[in-house]
């Protein structure tokens, strides 16, 4: 594992539950448009990389295809199966994955490429583990990001905080653009043909409390910004997103937070 890797794996270390209440909303968002790419339907034979709390999961077994999952956190793995009860969920990660060469008819990673040290060994592997003629959807976050996203990250360093010098970045070896001709080129890279890239972007809508619960208990690089210096980091870092959330405020008294992602696609 790289350095990146390792850090991940930290950061979310027993953090299943958390972003399941949390984040988990967020990223759901782009879960049919990523099943659409992998062409998922009936009696697709796929895999969801990256499973999470199982949204993506749910969603393809509710589309009628045979589903199997993997995640490299054992907490994921668990509410995965808890959430789609039958499906064969293993722990595992990429660029190395449990399965045989050209067993799935598709693969799919919802924001998973965000989180590997090694972004195209890990499409290679995709592209491995899916037969020929089979599809690969991937979906990750644009950079520079949306204010909805950037929110949260603005108002810890406002309140003064840095990033842990445990937290590690992507190898400039392995990292890439973040934008759609950058993973485009990267699935090219990986072998994959018939690329296609496009940017998703929505507003997500959250109560500003339940938006705060995520980083503030420690889930994602966010959330251990701002909880880098204990509790007194935490007041401090809230009392400055309170502020800054007044800008999203809608007028049901949510926050609309703009978002926008990358989707990605091509066949093997």
């Amino acid at each position: 594992m790289t350095a990146f890797d390792v850090s991940e794996r930290r950061i979310w270390d027993g953090r299943a539950e958390s972003y399941a209440r949390t984040f988990a909303h967020l990223c759901a968002h782009t879960v049919p448009a990523l099943l659409d790419a992998a062409s998922t339907g009936a009696g697709t034979r796929l895999l969801d990389v990256g499973c999470g709390s199982g949204s993506v999961t749910v969603a393809a077994v509710g589309r009628g295809a045979v589903v199997r999952a993997v995640d490299a956190e054992p907490g994921m793995v668990a509410a995965t199966r808890r959430a789609a009860p039958g499906v064969e969920v293993r722990t595992g990660s990429l660029p190395q994955l449990p399965y045989p060469d050209g067993e799935f008819d598709a693969a799919v990673a919802n924001f998973v490429l965000n989180h590997v040290g090694r972004p195209l060994d890990s499409l290679v592997e995709l592209r491995r583990i899916t037969r020929p003629g089979g599809r690969i959807a991937v979906t990750i976050w644009q950079v520079p990001n949306a204010p909805g996203q950037a929110l949260i990250g603005r108002a810890a360093e406002a309140a003064g905080l840095t990033r842990p010098g445990w937290l590690a970045t992507v190898d400039e070896e392995h990292n890439f653009p973040r934008t759609p001709e950058g993973l485009g080129a990267l699935l090219t890279a990986a072998g994959l043909g018939d690329v296609q890239s496009e940017s998703l972007s929505w507003n997500h809508r959250a109560d500003a409390d339940d938006w705060w619960a995520g980083p503030a208990s420690g889930v994602a690089a966010t959330g251990r910004l701002v909880t880098s210096r204990g509790p007194e980091g935490v007041a401090a870092a809230r009392q400055k997103y309170e502020v800054m959330c007044k800008e999203f405020a809608a007028e049901d008294g949510l926050l609309a937070l703009p978002h926008v992602a990358v989707l990605a696609h091509g066949r093997v």
